[in-house]
């Protein structure tokens, strides 16, 4: 009895075209992934934007609630003492539609407006935008390659009727960036 134990084992690695066929998909996922992940920037913006908006939301309620406690929330026009400074305000909440609301909104938060945000006044709104971006021009909740990228604040037009006045007597609305 004879055995033949004489198995020939060849190794072999890979052939030219696995490897351009790796190479090619390895490419093709950073083509479409790399841009999600590289672009931070834009995501940054936003989410300070967002965090931009609570301040904004949390600075109208303080006023809101000193307005409420000195009987000024029913005036179209009145002013709050906040932090020792007369605050605007209409309709107990602090005013985006007037000369000093720049001024009262750069007293109210602490954005840096020197380098990183540009606060502006636009329509009735107080807008707040990366300095990196263009200024919008024109407020829209819909997003265009154009405006894109702010915060902005409108505020209350009146104590009077509408389920939205009453439940959001103002309105804060951040656009994302694109």
């Amino acid at each position: 009895m004879r055995s033949s134990m004489n198995v020939k084992v060849s190794q072999q690695g890979f052939t030219l075209i696995e490897l351009v066929v790796v190479i090619v998909i390895l490419g093709i996922l950073a083509v479409t992934a790399a841009p999600k992940f590289i672009n931070l920037q834009d995501d940054a913006h936003t989410g300070t934007l967002n965090a931009i908006k609570a301040s904004m939301q949390s600075a109208s309620t303080i006023v809101h609630s000193k307005a409420l406690i000195a009987g000024e929330q029913e005036k179209a026009t009145s002013t709050v003492n906040v932090n020792g400074t007369a605050e605007p305000i209409a309709y107990g909440y602090p005013r985006s539609n007037d000369a000093a609301a720049l001024t009262s909104w750069g007293n109210l938060l602490d954005v840096d407006t020197t380098n990183d945000f540009a606060m502006i006044t636009l329509g009735t709104s107080v807008v707040i935008h990366p300095i990196s971006k263009t200024a919008p021009t024109a407020i829209s909740d819909t997003q265009s390659s154009t405006n894109s990228c702010y915060a902005y604040y409108t505020e209350s037009t009146g104590t009077g009727s509408g389920a939205t006045l009453v439940i959001t007597p103002h309105k804060i609305n951040v656009i994302d960036c694109l």
